[in-house]
């Protein structure tokens, strides 16, 4: 059975270390794809090796687990109370950010790099109210969904805690800022999250710029698109584009610094992924963010559940909570601007061990797999 699973795995991916499209279960013809009989035994094999993507929350897998029927009566008030209530604020706040943003960039013509749109590098009290207002109602829809209190906690060399780690108290260098802030990645809900505290700029497929309200609010964040669906070899142009913005930034403070996620993919928050070299080549310092969603109900990870379904029992939950530690800022020793995979390995085991995180070698190949496995069950039912 594991080898006829095997042969579902994706389309190799680009190494940017960026946000990715892993969502195989939002894509209509991934259900119309003939699956293989899917067994109790593989599933139970499949969690042992996905441990990174398996939810253990109170609804179970994929969000399907059978609830008691208290969680029941829980949920469908929240359903037919919170969750429109939600939804309607969460959308008033969007259209009145898109508003500003349009007013912000009236009779301006975006930057253009490549074919890249943004609007970050604009300058005075035009970007100044994006910003300030961005954090705010990043912040703000935070509220809306139960994110009332963020607990955030911020390192410092002082701590005592770094010395044993390769470079990060090497500042022979300019200290000035990071190029970029790099974080591990539970859910989408990481970039609100980062919105608010920072607003950098992202990662993001070609087709985000294209959306109605939320395009033009990722040009104002400076987001680098990508052409994920194109088969042409764009990533060149797209990595040296980063690595632009993340050498612009540490030498620059007032450009906008660049936001990602080095492990390419979302876990259930407990352990902490492979590292891509993409946030690393440029050489310049990091800021490491590692991100928690404590719970009790429902888990706001987004590893193994539907988009839909994420965010219908996310709505419904009336608390939510997030904790945030901010680590010193990772100085590159000259053996880690050589060798960006040992620059990346570094930063990902001082993130592991500040954050209480189990590293697993798997990837975004495992994932999708145990997602195409995760399906074929629940079809068979």
């Amino acid at each position: 059975m594991e080898s006829e699973l095997k042969d579902l795995k994706p389309d190799p991916i680009d190494d940017g270390g960026s946000t990715k499209d892993d969502r195989p279960l939002l894509k209509p013809e991934a259900s119309s794809i003939p699956q293989p009989p899917v067994s109790t035994a593989t599933i139970d094999e499949l969690e042992k090796k996905c441990a990174a993507y398996v939810r253990n929350d109170v609804y179970g897998t994929m969000g399907r687990g059978e609830l008691p029927w208290t969680e029941k009566l829980l949920l469908g008030l929240a359903f037919f109370t919170l969750l429109p209530i939600r939804v309607a604020v969460v959308m008033t706040i969007l259209v009145v950010y898109y508003f500003v943003c349009r007013v912000c960039t009236a009779l301006l013509a975006p930057n253009r790099e490549d074919g890249k749109e943004d609007y970050a590098h604009v300058r005075g009290w035009r970007r100044a109210v994006i910003v300030r207002a961005g954090k705010f109602f990043s912040r703000a829809i935070l509220f809306v969904l139960g994110f009332y209190w963020i607990n955030e906690t911020y390192r410092s060399l002082n701590d005592g805690k770094f010395n044993d780690q390769a470079g990060c108290t090497d500042q022979s260098e300019d200290p000035g800022r990071p190029g970029a802030i790099v974080s591990n990645h539970v859910s989408y809900l990481d970039i609100l999250y980062h919105m608010s505290s920072s607003f950098p700029s992202f990662v993001a497929k070609r087709s985000v710029a294209r959306l109605p309200i939320v395009g033009l609010i990722s040009k104002c964040l400076g987001c680098v698109y990508v052409q994920r669906e194109s088969k042409s070899s764009d990533f060149k142009g797209v990595s040296g584009i980063v690595n632009e913005r993340i050498r612009e930034a540490h030498q620059d403070k007032s450009a906008p610094m660049m936001m990602l996620f080095p492990e390419g993919t979302t876990t259930n928050g407990d352990f902490i992924l492979p590292f891509k070299t993409g946030a690393f080549l440029a050489k310049a310092p990091v800021l490491p963010v590692i991100l928690r969603y404590p719970y009790q109900r429902f888990s706001p990870a987004w590893d193994t559940i539907s988009g839909v379904r994420h965010i219908i029992l996310l709505f419904c939950q009336f608390a939510n909570y997030l904790e945030v530690t901010w680590l010193p800022i990772y100085y590159p020793s000259q053996q880690e601007k050589d060798d960006p995979k040992l620059y990346a390995d570094n930063v990902r085991r001082l993130m592991a061990r500040e954050g209480n995180l189990t590293m697993s070698d798997i990837g975004l190949a495992e994932k999708r797999i145990y997602h195409a496995a995760l399906n074929g069950f629940f079809c068979q039912q």
